[in-house]
């Protein structure tokens, strides 16, 4: 059970200020915080802990290495290239 006294603990520790009226809903709303707590001590310990709800796989293709495209097929749309590289706009002055 949460006191009025367990508030006001709680508001100077977290250096905030609360009026009397106040205290007394947010002394309901700590024990229903520390009520969800009741919950999780009635979960199996031989339960395995899960990160999804759903079971799902990764659903992208395998990763492997193929060859790439040659520099003069990498080049040949580009509007402007020098030397075989890409040319881009001037961004430092």
């Amino acid at each position: 059970m949460v006191s009025i006294e367990d508030v006001y603990h709680v508001s100077r520790l977290a250096r905030l200020f609360i009026k009397e009226d106040e205290a007394e809903k947010f002394r309901k709303e700590f024990e229903e915080i520390l009520s969800y707590f009741d919950v999780l001590d009635e979960i199996r310990e031989d339960l395995k802990p899960t990160f999804h709800v759903l079971e799902i796989t990764n659903v992208l293709r395998n990763d492997e290495a193929k060859k790439g495209l040659e520099q003069s097929e990498a080049l040949m749309n580009a509007p402007r290239k020098e030397e075989g590289y890409f040319v881009g706009p001037r961004v430092v002055e």
